[in-house]
């Protein structure tokens, strides 16, 4: 077994692809409920319009090491007030090492921010409990999606030229 593995690790080889987590953190958060206590004492019903936006940067900070932020903003509104407004910037360390350009940035622009995604989410359900307003669970979001989505709108956004950007 030593021996094929010295084989495949021969001259012309691929190096070896490693991907790893190093540390998930929180960068940023924020909490507002610009109308409490009146949504608290008013008769109207909890009727919660959710407006959810996401965005997620990455960016180089050693070799082979890498920084995903993903920015998760929540406006619930209820009768035309807004109830509250919460962004989380949940951020990550990860080793990137042996990808091509490609697959790197399929890996940095949807699996990182899928890896990401749940940590943001309870730190969601756990303002909003924590403000005094009735649970939010968010829905899974599909990032493969997504990040196809916006390698389409960077291709048609493109100049009409052959020029590899």
């Amino acid at each position: 077994m030593a021996e094929e593995q010295n084989t495949a690790e021969g001259e012309g080889a691929k190096p070896a692809q490693n991907f790893r987590i190093q540390k998930v953190y929180i960068k940023d958060v924020s909490f507002e409920s610009p109308n409490t206590p009146t949504l608290f004492v008013g008769k109207s019903q909890w009727k919660p319009e959710v407006n959810l936006q996401l965005n997620s940067e990455s960016r180089a900070v050693a070799t082979d090491v890498y920084e995903t932020v993903l920015t998760v903003t929540v406006t619930v509104k209820s009768e035309e007030q807004t109830a509250y407004l919460i962004e989380v910037k949940q951020a990550g360390l990860f080793t990137l090492q042996g990808f091509d350009d490609n697959s790197r940035g399929g890996l940095l622009g949807s699996y990182c921010p899928n890896i990401l995604f749940p940590f943001a989410r309870e730190v969601v359900a756990d303002l909003v409990v924590k403000g005094g307003f009735p649970q939010l669970l968010l829905e899974p979001i599909n990032f493969d999606a997504l990040y196809a989505q916006h390698l389409e709108q960077a291709k048609q956004n493109a100049p009409a030229s052959d020029t590899p950007q």
